[in-house]
């Protein structure tokens, strides 16, 4: 087992598969789902015209709602593996999957107009010449209180994961909220740019080498048994 307790916040169902996929490798993992991803009203536009569908989560097609039959027709660029096999799991037709992160793939568009599909915070995108994108919000992620057992074990030295950039910043109000010291926790994110969101001054801020959880977790585990 680890020498420190690994804590997973992502929301469901991440939390729950990371969670076990972190036991079974012998992490002494915990945690709470600090978000609650829930659909909002939108309008699917016509698909004529565009190239095709740009989705960063699979959380669009699992709160997306009857509107996305209205673009099944278009194919669909995926940020990563999961968001890939939720679309085909939906009925669409996946053309290309990233692997890199949402802005590395839209960096390797074709020249025409797309839709993307997202969450209500999303990060802004640099698209290359002749793209161009029109951005449709489906869910959004609504921050939940850490409760006081997550609070209990912040409290002790531990490795928290790191999944996005808000969490990161949720996280980091939190801790500050309820006078969790940051010098306590060590993070272990993702990507450079969720380790640049959580801010200054905890014990220790690490990426792993690849976006995925895979890779993620070696990192969690180099940390929880570092001295």
């Amino acid at each position: 087992m680890s020498d420190r307790p690994l804590i997973v916040v992502r929301p469901e169902p991440g939390f729950a598969t990371t969670l076990a996929a972190a036991r079974e490798a012998g992490l002494a993992a915990y945690g709470q789902p600090l978000f609650r991803i829930e659909p909002v009203l939108w309008q699917a536009p016509p698909p004529s015209g565009y190239a095709g569908l740009l989705v960063g989560s699979a959380n669009v097609f699992r709160h997306g709602g009857k509107q996305l039959a209205g673009l099944a027709s278009l194919p669909v660029m995926a940020v990563g593996d999961t968001t890939a096999q939720a679309a085909r799991d939906a009925g669409f037709v996946v053309t290309r999957t990233g692997n890199g992160g949402l802005d590395a793939l839209a960096g390797t568009l074709p020249p025409g107009h797309y839709v993307r599909l997202a969450g209500e915070r999303h990060v802004a995108l640099v698209l290359p010449e002749g793209v161009t994108v029109d951005t449709l919000i489906v869910y959004a992620a609504r921050p939940v209180a850490i409760a006081a057992p997550l609070a209990a074990l912040l409290a002790a030295p531990c490795v928290v994961l790191l999944h996005s950039a808000e969490a990161a910043r949720h996280v980091a109000h939190e801790c500050d909220r309820i006078g969790i010291a940051r010098a306590n926790v060590q993070l272990a994110c993702l990507a450079p740019r969720i380790a640049a969101a959580a801010g200054t001054g905890w014990h220790t801020v690490a990426s792993a080498g690849r976006r995925d959880d895979a890779a993620l977790l070696a990192l969690a585990r180099q940390m929880c048994q570092t001295p």
